[in-house]
């Protein structure tokens, strides 16, 4: 079992179940929305994860038609994005997991429009998309 919180804490969770590649997305929409080089993100079982959230601080921008980035409305802590067309996948934020979670990052995807001023150092694959055409990343 996976847990995890928003950094206010009025946002938890809760995921029993195995957690997907780690990837690291270098997207213009990703970089905004993380204020940083890119965000950590790992594909979970939509149905496994259970989210705690009794003030209502969950707020859902879609940023994309049919693309949605889920955030703790007190202290904007991203948890997650999903897509209309991939129903049962959820991209959770792995920032928010409180204990290890065993894998490093297999991947930086969306490189071609990474920013240039944090170089890619290490020896992961990069792709300048994604490797898959329906990952919501």
């Amino acid at each position: 079992m996976l847990t995890g919180h928003c950094l206010c804490g009025d946002v938890t969770l809760e995921y029993d179940g195995p957690l997907g590649p780690v990837a690291l997305c270098h997207c213009s929409q990703c970089r905004r929305a993380h204020g940083s080089a890119f965000s950590a993100s790992a594909p979970v079982q939509t149905l496994r994860l259970a989210w705690g959230d009794r003030e209502g601080r969950i707020t859902e921008f879609e940023s994309s038609p049919g693309k949605y980035r889920a955030f703790c409305n007190r202290c904007g802590s991203p948890l997650y994005s999903r897509v209309d067309a991939i129903p049962g996948i959820t991209r959770l934020r792995v920032g928010l997991l409180d204990q290890p979670v065993g894998k490093s990052a297999a991947q930086h995807v969306y490189v071609g429009s990474k920013s240039d001023w944090f170089p890619i150092t290490d020896d992961l694959p990069q792709f300048e998309k994604t490797e898959r055409t329906n990952d919501p990343h």
